[in-house]
């Protein structure tokens, strides 16, 4: 089949063509944290260790956050926090993920009520 016979290309002479980064190598510069960022995230995942093995037997699913952002509350549960704080070490970003599907607010409690849950439990030891 000749070009001529194919339909007009959409893109033609866009910068913004989405095939164009199928010729190019990928190039995205990864966001890096600095040394006291990472040693947060290194510390928050030590700490989300510990509440999920003191929380998880209770009935408790993972936390729950208020997005600054879109002002709404999302849910996380133990793995996909670790999975997204590990991916934030690893490449310097979280990427988006789908929110929790019909989650029961009852069984997501908050990063605060986790440290003071486990300050209490601990101290108790």
């Amino acid at each position: 089949m000749s070009r001529d016979a194919l339909p007009p290309d959409p893109f033609a002479g866009d910068p913004h063509d989405p095939a164009l980064s199928l010729d190019r190598p990928e190039t995205v510069e990864q966001d890096s944290l600095s040394e006291a960022e990472r040693d947060e995230v290194v510390a928050d995942l030590a700490d989300l260790a510990v509440y999920q093995a003191l929380l998880e037997a209770r009935g408790v699913r993972g936390i729950v956050v208020d997005c600054g952002d879109c002002g709404e509350q999302h849910f996380h549960e133990w793995s996909l926090l670790r999975s997204s704080l590990q991916q934030l070490l690893d490449e310097g970003q979280m990427r988006p993920h789908e929110p929790a599907f019909d989650p029961d607010p009852t069984n997501y409690v908050t990063w605060e009520y986790c440290r003071g849950y486990a300050d209490a439990v601990l101290s108790d030891s």
